[in-house]
């Protein structure tokens, strides 16, 4: 296998290094050209809130279809069979479907510039900080999480240093988000969605027929990979439970889908984008899951990623430097959102003195972008295991802003200090956990500490409301 790796690199280095870099001049020409249309505050955050059907659903899967769907994910079916598509893609997919379902059209009438805006509204201007303080951490794993598996994508290819790879990866995103805003990430999302869904989908083909086809896989898979719901055992079925439920609750209150829901021209396009792109996410999330399947057949000798081990092995040289685009485009595309989103938060919702939507200045959230790059870059360089980093980005947002944003739009009575007593007891309570290592509900194995931690959020909103009356927002 090793032998394999090495001659794929040496004959292909030289081609997948002049794509990669007209691909990257490309990224940047579209993204100087969005930069003209930026004219305000509210063209850089939401794209001056024009955009239609087409390029709303396609940034939202672009955004969404990122290392933890196609590398992670693959790495993790490979290892534990189908139920490990719980949380990716089945429950990021269920994630979009839901929020299209119960969110979308309620926060696109609310007029927002970012999801922090509708806990001050409804909660007061503590409850809007503390949102935004919750919401920015779990973007910051996220982003390092595309930052490392980009990296190990390129050193695959390319001898050179990780560090330095790491570093030049890094700046291509902040350089090209910090430029065009929404504008330039969701015309980047939809040339990356189209690259993407070619690359990928040679690649499935290309690896099925190396496997013998769909039958003759389905046949060779051990009993073990054909399972996609444990049942034998109550912890087994809870545990996987609770991962889909963080995968479909966990990024509901994330500003990075909330803010292509506010960039859609009306409610009903940002209602209909999330409920397409869930569903093309689900069917685009089945190439990842065969990927898995067909790295489990190999020898357990796999040093590098699933899906770039399987393309070494079974693609056309042409192939695989689309394919080397391909993964390119699937992080960056991912990356983009990824730092737009907590930098918007960071300047709109915690900087003082932060500019309203129709002034001109745009310099604070540029500067965001880059405050929000480089510390993810840090914590990438401090070397955190990718798919850990994105689970637990996942469980926080549901532990700690699922039940106030749900309160904020569907319940009548209006407690700023019931909308922070549940972000606080939520958070707390699952962080204890995180923090002395206990993967389960006060160390009883079957119930995952996610869910508890999110229902103790959900509870006390309506009891503090109860116990401690309040006039609405303080």
């Amino acid at each position: 296998m090793p032998d394999a790796i090495s001659t794929a690199r040496e004959s292909l280095s030289i081609w997948v290094g002049l794509t990669m870099g007209l691909y990257v001049c490309l990224l940047l020409g579209i993204s100087f050209l969005a930069s003209r249309r930026i004219q305000s505050a509210e063209d850089f955050v939401v794209a001056g809130r024009r955009l239609g059907l087409p390029l709303a659903t396609a940034t939202l899967v672009a955004t969404w279809f990122g290392a933890g769907t196609l590398m992670a994910a693959a790495d993790e079916i490979r290892a534990s069979g189908l139920e490990a598509a719980a949380l990716d893609p089945l429950g990021a997919g269920l994630c979009l479907l839901i929020f299209g379902m119960f969110f979308a059209k309620r926060l696109w009438e609310e007029r927002l510039l970012t999801l922090p805006e509708i806990f001050g509204r409804r909660f007061g201007r503590r409850a809007r900080e503390l949102g935004a303080f919750l919401m920015i951490p779990p973007y910051l794993g996220w982003v390092a999480a595309q930052y490392m598996a980009l990296t190990s994508i390129l050193t695959l290819f390319f001898d050179i240093d990780p560090t330095t790879t790491m570093v030049g990866v890094a700046c291509l995103g902040i350089a090209y988000t910090m430029l065009g805003g929404m504008w330039a990430v969701t015309l980047t999302d939809a040339l990356q969605l189209g690259i993407v869904v070619v690359g990928l989908g040679a690649l499935t083909i290309e690896v099925l027929a190396y496997a013998g086809g769909i039958t003759k896989l389905w046949q060779t898979l051990p009993e073990s990979h054909r399972i996609i719901i444990p049942m034998d055992t109550l912890p087994a079925f809870m545990g996987w439970l609770g991962v889909v439920a963080a995968g479909s609750l966990g990024n509901i209150p994330s500003q990075d889908v909330a803010q292509r829901v506010f960039s859609s021209k009306d409610a009903v396009t940002a209602k209909r984008a999330c409920l397409l792109s869930g569903s093309l996410y689900l069917i685009m999330g089945i190439s990842p899951v065969i990927l898995g399947l067909v790295g489990s057949l190999m020898e357990n000798t796999i040093e590098t990623g699933t899906v770039t081990q399987l393309a070494a092995i079974s693609l056309h040289p042409v192939m695989a430097v689309i394919l080397s685009v391909t993964l390119m485009s699937v992080i960056l595309s991912t990356i983009d959102g990824a730092l737009l989103a907590p930098a918007t938060v960071l300047v709109h919702d915690l900087w003082p003195g932060s500019p309203t939507p129709g002034q001109q200045n745009l310099k604070r959230y540029r500067i965001g972008v880059v405050t929000i790059g480089l510390v993810s870059l840090g914590l990438a360089l401090a070397g955190e295991n990718a798919y850990a980093l994105l689970e637990a980005s996942y469980e926080l947002g549901m532990v700690s802003l699922l039940a106030p944003l749900v309160y904020a739009l569907y319940a009548k009575t209006r407690h700023s200090v019931a909308a922070i007593g549940s972000m606080m007891v939520g958070t707390l309570f699952w962080a204890l956990h995180y923090a002395m290592s206990l993967d389960f509900f006060l160390g009883i194995e079957g119930i995952p500490t996610g869910i508890p931690s999110m229902c103790l959020s959900f509870i006390v909103y309506p009891l503090i409301c109860k116990l401690w009356p309040e006039p609405g927002p303080q």
